[in-house]
């Protein structure tokens, strides 16, 4: 047996809220209970311990970067080199990170993500998918994202969509505004999203599947989200950090860092989505976490490659939504790990006794400085370079050991 003590702590937890103490985690599965004399003892100086990030929907398996961000589980998105629409290549990815990162991946809802043929779902649920999802990309054709949504219904998996209509969005590197115009990039109308959103979210209430929109970065596409939960539709959604704290004015000198998909919104739709995070509407909260190197990135604006680093900046950029009143911390523990774990199916996300022992010691007042340069993990490329912010990860257990 096994077992840590993790004393002179300030636990945050999203189902038990604030607390402090300590927690004890044995043989990987956190406990209650008498503490074992042989137990590893580690006085936490007053600083907060979180469940492990669960990221839901990552582009690249970035060790170094979900290490120094106190990501402990990643989704990974279909989209890979090959496509993951096959249970060897699913069986693949979900295997390849353990011990140290486990690794939940979002299976292709059609071959090749070409939106035409269904994937063999079933199967790849069962080599190791927890999701099926359409990628980078939109579903256009609305009868196969209706077999979609219904045989993953059938197999009790969230979809994981996409949610911007591609006949609107091809070539397109900005949201149409004032700053696309001025700075003559292509650009596409905002209502490209809440058009997808809004059949998306149809054809889930017809079937009756789980739909998770893994970015909604607009005031129209929030307002049909937080009408079709009303309504008692199984619709979740998230958004990364940059769209609550960036507008398309941060595009304004062609940083390629800014090159996002979904491209940066307006100002009033910036302003909508911190509504949205306040009232519950936008249920995670991921880092998107897409590097690109200088060979994609140091080009033309309309040239480079869209997809900012994100995963070790997730977390002190989302303490300071919690220092700006937007959030309370067992909030925040809920938008980074226990909603994404649930609709996973994952069995994580809490320091409730029997969960796994996954966990971030943070000291969440630490300042320093985000360069891109010095940012761990594959590149660099974050809109946030330069921003002075505050929180750092000072170490990480996954099953109550220590990476």
């Amino acid at each position: 047996m096994t077992a840590l003590h993790l004393v002179n702590a300030r636990t945050v937890c999203p189902v038990d809220g604030e607390g402090q103490g300590d927690l004890l985690i044995v043989d990987g599965v956190i406990a209650d209970g008498l503490v074992p004399d042989d137990a590893t003892r580690i006085d936490c100086a007053g600083k907060m311990i979180l469940p492990g990030i669960v990221d839901l929907g990552v582009a690249t398996i970035d060790r170094a970067a979900f290490r120094a961000g106190g990501i402990t589980r990643v989704a990974l998105m279909p989209d890979q080199s090959p496509v993951l629409d096959a249970p060897g290549i699913v069986q693949r990815s979900a295997l390849i990170g353990r011990p140290d990162l486990w690794i939940h991946p979002i299976a292709a809802a059609t071959r090749g993500l070409a939106g035409t043929d269904l994937a063999e779902m079933a199967i790849c649920a069962s080599a190791g998918a927890r999701a099926v999802g359409t990628g980078r990309g939109w579903i256009a054709d609305t009868g196969v994202m209706h077999r979609v949504l219904s045989y993953a219904r059938d197999l009790d998996l969230v979809v994981v969509s996409h949610a911007e209509d591609g006949g609107l969005t091809a070539g397109a590197v900005a949201t149409a505004g004032e700053t696309a115009t001025r700075l003559g990039l292509p650009a596409a109308p905002a209502l490209a999203e809440p058009l997808a959103i809004a059949r998306d979210l149809m054809l889930a209430e017809e079937t009756g599947a789980r739909l998770h929109l893994r970015q909604v970065t607009t005031a129209a596409g929030f307002a049909l989200v937080r009408a079709a939960k009303a309504r008692g539709v199984r619709v979740t959604c998230g958004i990364t950090p940059a769209h609550l704290l960036l507008s398309d004015n941060a595009m304004s000198d062609f940083r390629t860092f800014a090159h996002l998909s979904p491209p940066l919104r307006s100002e009033d739709d910036r302003k909508a989505a911190l509504a949205a995070l306040a009232d519950g509407t936008i249920d995670v909260l991921c880092s998107g976490h897409d590097p690109h190197g200088p060979e994609e990135k140091r080009l033309p604006f309309a040239d480079s490659t869209a997809g900012a680093a994100g995963a070790a900046t997730l977390l002190p950029l989302a303490l300071g939504l919690v220092r700006d009143g937007v959030i309370a911390l067992p909030r925040l523990a809920q938008l980074l790990a226990h909603a994404p774990a649930r609709l996973l199916g994952i069995e994580a996300g809490t320091l409730a006794p029997g969960m796994p022992g996954d966990v971030i010691l943070v000291d969440p007042d630490t300042p320093w400085q985000i360069d891109a340069d010095a940012m761990p993990g594959a590149a660099g490329n974050t809109p946030f370079d330069g921003l002075p912010v505050q929180g750092r990860v000072l170490r990480v257990w996954k099953g109550g050991r220590e990476l």
